[in-house]
């Protein structure tokens, strides 16, 4: 199949004369929005994207990193204010881009545009703190820059979207912005205002297939921006999409929703009970952005339409602080004059091919286009290019999980590291940001935990090398902790002297499957170590050692309960603790195909002692042994499916030759040892080698 890219370059049309995508593009290149809407419709919750009833939101927070600065530092936000990084610009506010400021400007081009611009430095780690700090005159050299307080904010406001709307599904599109479906409340809210849509009429000619009532007349007054159906034949450049979220184009600053002049009246007769879902979903948007205003402090912009690609295009047509409606009818003439290389993937590579091999550069150019004539240049994945020109996009707005499978640390060096030594002081820097994201994370869910621990390193523009190490659980995740792993796998990338030359120019730290361990796994160490150490060992949230091996008596335990023993060192003895001393069945199990009773490791090494006493326990201790009961219970469990592991092995090895007859293996049926090979050079010496060699 021809992909875009190599279809583009090696393919050209035979006569280019009739793709010069000048031809008028009809109504019927926009034929499904206006589909008729009907009782199974409304009354069906399983109909997914082409639900004809949908509606797609995507907020996006005004200026987010500046304001999330002016509301931390409790700031006017009528003050210009521009976040800085280094030397650049991350972030330029509403006022400030009235100066004619945007994230292209160096920061003393900045303050000459305006002398009372607030700016601030975005905050940074630097080596030996536990948290990112507003340091006074960072250095690229010393320090790493953190996002931390931004992510923060950023799940405030999602949390505040989902609170809002408990049916609704959110999707966190990036940290300013998110994907809301508005599909089942507003649903919901229509069958609430209009009840007579819940029941089929009884004289409904085609039963529940039959098409509803006419829509009612909708009053879009305070509601925010509806996009024109006929827009005016000048329409202001770039009207709606923006080159850049900070570029120098003039924003009005809108205090309140409006409606753009002729876009909509009251008895349109092209209303559709898709724009009673628009209208119900607008207020619904409305409400929770002022929530998030009044709670937080932040002001946002969103786009209400049909699916996703559409509420994307829509949230930029007018900002900050507004709401744009774009109505079905409203879609053609959105979209027709609209430059389609501004269109997200259909620039680049991709958008250059269609305009060369087309001779097109608006969306309404491309629609003279057929599919045939699409999927022939350039493969047949590329009717995502067909529907999406006109306003179609199937994608879900799905919920990411709260867990995030890995997290990432990443300095590029604007000095190379040469010297060996010289990484240290970067593993403890981006050990400090990934301590303190894991520690938030666990906040929420105490049982999260990564399996390994990675190092990447890549020197100038080589590919990236790495090394990574199991990451044993621990309570308490501190900077030394994460440090003393990395430290260990940066030893291992570049080694310790200057034998072999280097020049590092990024690192990164980062944590690996990331999971919610198992409710055993986290109870099971209070059984197996929380009991005093006859060797005096304390307790400590440093990196577990390498425990000693075990005699040839002790089966090995499993990576799970050898994991829950490493953690054990880290849990608070809260309850009073048992000590176990003298040999207890209930802390083992007979097996049924060997006959064997096949004990605990830690409860062989309690029972060793005689002495014959049990700690003392008073009346309010009978939570904790019943607790101490289910974590046995549970440690039994894990043996016993171990131990069936065992026997399942021993099966199959015997069923690879069944015909075989076992083999007694007798003293003197073992095989002879074998001669090691002598190293040359070695052994006799002069005649005798002469005959050695015979």
């Amino acid at each position: 199949m021809a992909t875009p890219r190599t279809a583009a370059a090696s393919l050209k049309p035979t006569s280019k004369s009739y793709w010069k995508g000048k031809a008028k593009a009809t109504e019927d290149d926009f034929d499904d929005l206006n589909p008729t809407i009907t009782y199974r419709h409304l009354l069906s919750n399983n109909l997914g994207v082409r639900d004809p009833l949908r509606v797609i939101a995507l907020c996006d927070s005004d200026a987010f990193y500046a304001a999330c600065e002016q509301v931390r530092l409790g700031l006017d936000p009528a003050l210009p204010l521009v976040v800085q990084q280094w030397d650049s610009l991350i972030a330029v506010n509403y006022p400030a881009r009235k100066y004619g400021i945007s994230r292209m400007d160096k920061i003393r081009d900045a303050k000459k545009r305006c002398p009372n611009l607030v700016v601030v430095h975005v905050a940074t780690y630097r080596e030996g703190e536990a948290e990112p700090g507003y340091w006074e005159n960072p250095d690229t050299l010393t320090h790493k820059v953190s996002l931390d307080h931004y992510r923060r904010e950023s799940m405030k406001i999602i949390q505040m979207f989902k609170e809002g709307l408990p049916t609704g599904e959110v999707e966190k599109a990036s940290i300013d912005e998110a994907f809301i479906d508005f599909t089942r409340p507003v649903r919901e809210e229509l069958l609430k205002r209009y009840p007579y849509l819940a029941t089929v009429p009884p004289d409904a000619p085609n039963g529940i297939d039959s098409p509803l009532p006419p829509p009612p007349p909708i009053s879009w007054a305070g509601l925010g921006t509806i996009v024109p159906v006929h827009p005016p034949k000048d329409p202001p450049k770039e009207e709606g999409r923006p080159s850049s979220p900070t570029g120098g184009q003039k924003q009005q600053e809108a205090t309140e929703p409006a409606i753009e002049s002729d876009a909509v009246e009251e008895d349109d007769d092209l209303t559709t009970w898709h724009d009673v879902a628009l209208s119900i979903a607008a207020e619904l948007m409305l409400r929770i952005r002022e929530d998030i205003r009044t709670k937080l402090g932040y002001t946002t912009s969103a786009g209400l339409a049909r699916n996703k690609f559409l509420a994307k295009l829509t949230a930029s047509y007018k900002k900050p602080m507004n709401q744009t409606i774009l109505r079905n009818a409203a879609i053609p003439n959105y979209l027709k004059p609209m430059p389609f290389q501004k269109i997200r993937f259909l620039g680049g590579k991709l958008g250059k091919a269609l305009a060369e091999e087309y001779d097109v550069s608006t969306v309404g150019d491309l629609l003279t286009i057929s599919l045939e004539e699409i999927q022939r240049k350039f493969g047949e994945d590329s009717i995502w290019v067909y529907e999406i020109l006109r306003g179609i996009d199937r994608s879900e707005v799905k919920e990411k999980p709260a867990v995030t499978k890995s997290m990432l640390a990443s300095k590029n060096l604007p000095q190379p590291i040469t010297k060996a030594a010289q990484g240290y002081h970067w593993i403890r820097v981006l050990a400090a940001e990934l301590a303190l994201r894991l520690n938030e994370a666990r906040d929420g869910n105490p049982a999260l935990w990564p399996k390994s621990i990675v190092l990447h390193i890549r020197q100038s523009y080589d590919t990236f090398k790495s090394k990574q190490a199991p990451f044993p659980f621990t309570r308490n995740v501190t900077v030394d902790v994460i440090a003393s792993f990395g430290d260990k796998l940066w030893k291992e990338l570049v080694g310790t002297g200057g034998s072999v030359p280097f020049k590092v120019t990024n690192v990164q730290l980062s944590f690996s499957g990331i999971g919610t361990m198992e409710a055993g796994q986290r109870t099971i160490e209070g059984f197996l170590t929380s009991r005093p150490s006859s060797e005096g060992q304390s307790t400590t949230d440093s990196p577990p050692t390498p425990t000693k091996p075990q005699s040839g008596l002790k089966r090995k335990r499993s990576p799970e309960l050898q994991a829950a023993a490493m953690s054990a060192q880290s849990i608070s003895p809260s309850a009073p603790l048992k000590v176990i001393n003298r040999r207890d069945e209930r802390y083992s199990f007979v097996c049924e195909k060997c006959g064997q009773r096949i004990w605990l490791d830690d409860a062989d090494a309690a029972g060793d002692a005689d002495t014959g006493t049990v700690a003392d326990a008073d009346a309010g201790q009978e939570a904790a042994r019943a607790h101490d009961d289910a974590i046995r219970e549970h440690a039994l469990a894990v043996l016993r499916l171990e131990h069936a592991d065992f026997h399942f092995a021993q099966e199959l090895a015997a069923e690879a030759d069944e015909n075989a007859p076992k083999r007694v293996i007798r003293p003197l049926d073992r095989p002879a040892p074998t001669v090691k090979k002598k190293k040359k050079g070695s052994g006799e010496k002069g005649i005798a080698k002469f005959f050695s060699k015979r």
